[in-house]
């Protein structure tokens, strides 16, 4: 809690990141019988301040011009409202980021790899430092995989154990000049543990998450199970998971809307592990004393962005960064017990079991969609 809260003061002190897209804070409505709210408050009080207020459920829908007016809240039992929080452009951040590195020296090369260490690219280069630091996100396994196979590891020692592949299905509905100004006062909306609904920083797209997650799990030709995004375009979603999206969010959190068009759909895929911490620490195996690790996002290190690297350096520098993070950030030994914080969004579905064949049919270039979408709204703020 604090580290985000240190975070929170960089995005908005920081000359190099963008300024929050919309500062309302997010409307949080806690399902029946949940405790995830409560521990959630008790965190900021515990931290000696509770920017969170209470909002009646009977009061709510008359509230952020009246957008909750219709939403169902028959599973609904608390709500409540953090006008502290803000919604950043978390692509935008990044790309000033890495701007900034190459502005200091950072030479930065693309390329796809075929063996990690030492580092093989497929058209032939080859890399080689004192320390290596993966960052691959949900594609850490597939990328240990070949070493790990190399170093003969057993399952128990395999990256696989620290964290999976997990992919949130998150579509994209266009909204009209009229919609974008009636939700100009629109939070970010989370609906339960099923999902949330937030405005793009686009301004005219709303985009839908669907918190039931789901997973790729392959086996490897030395016959070792491992999870990795399934390798393809991620707007191939299956049309189970659409319907899903529309009918446990969208239609239920603000069915006013849902005769919008769809634009576009993705699965989004990070790396989570059980306890929803990261993993930022050096490997374990003696043979791989020169590889470090910050990976484990599990969808919510991206509010991160702005003060995770130094505690990153410190691991790469053998600096400890204090025993709480030191032992949440630390590579999991097979005795040591995970505690599960937000296990309803711990993947448990495989992507195949949801998808048939015809959801690979009639495939077609959405991106023109997307810059048709996008054109109208451009016009109303060049006017």
């Amino acid at each position: 809690m604090n580290l985000a809260y240190k975070a929170s003061e960089q995005w908005k002190s920081s000359p190099r990141l963008k300024k929050p897209s919309r500062q309302i804070g997010p409307v949080a409505l806690g399902s029946k019988g949940s405790d995830l709210h409560s521990r959630v408050r008790d965190n900021f009080r515990a931290r000696g301040h509770d920017p969170t207020k209470d909002i009646a459920l009977g009061e709510l829908r008359g509230q952020f011009g009246g957008i909750y007016a219709q939403t169902d809240l028959s599973d609904t039992g608390r709500a409540d409202w953090n006008p502290e929080a803000g919604l950043f452009d978390s692509g935008a951040a990044a790309a000033e980021l890495m701007e900034a590195a190459v502005d200091r020296g950072v030479k930065y090369e693309t390329g796809d790899v075929a063996r990690l260490m030492p580092g093989f690219l497929s058209d032939g280069r080859t890399f080689t430092a004192d320390k290596v630091l993966l960052c691959a996100g949900a594609w850490t396994s597939s990328l240990m995989s070949s070493v790990e196979d190399h170093l003969q590891m057993d399952d128990q020692s395999r990256f696989e154990r620290q964290a999976v592949a997990a992919g949130y299905s998150v579509a994209h509905y266009a909204l009209g000049e009229q919609d974008v100004v009636d939700l100009e006062a629109m939070p970010v909306s989370v609906y339960g543990h099923m999902g949330d609904i937030q405005p793009s920083p686009h301004g005219n797209l709303l985009k839908v998450t669907n918190y039931r997650s789901v997973t790729n799990t392959i086996v490897t030709e030395s016959a070792h199970k491992m999870t990795v995004p399934p390798d393809r375009d991620h707007k191939v979603v299956p049309r189970s998971l659409k319907a899903e999206n529309k009918a446990i969010i969208y239609d239920k959190l603000f069915p006013q809307l849902t005769s919008r068009a769809g634009v576009y759909w993705r699965l989004c895929w990070d790396a989570m592990t059980p306890s929803q911490d990261h993993v930022i620490t050096k490997h374990p195996d003696p043979r791989l004393d020169n590889l470090y690790l910050a990976v484990g996002g599990s969808f919510h290190s991206c509010k991160f962005l702005p003060n995770i690297g130094k505690y990153v350096v410190n691991v790469l520098t053998g600096i400890s960064n204090g025993p709480e993070h030191d032992r949440r950030w630390a590579w999991k030994l097979p005795d040591q017990t995970v505690c599960e914080i937000h296990a309803a969004v711990y993947p448990s579905r495989e992507l195949c079991d949801l998808e048939n064949e015809h959801d690979f049919e009639g495939e077609h270039n959405l991106e023109d969609e997307r810059e048709a979408v996008a054109a109208p709204v451009a016009s109303q703020t060049d006017q």
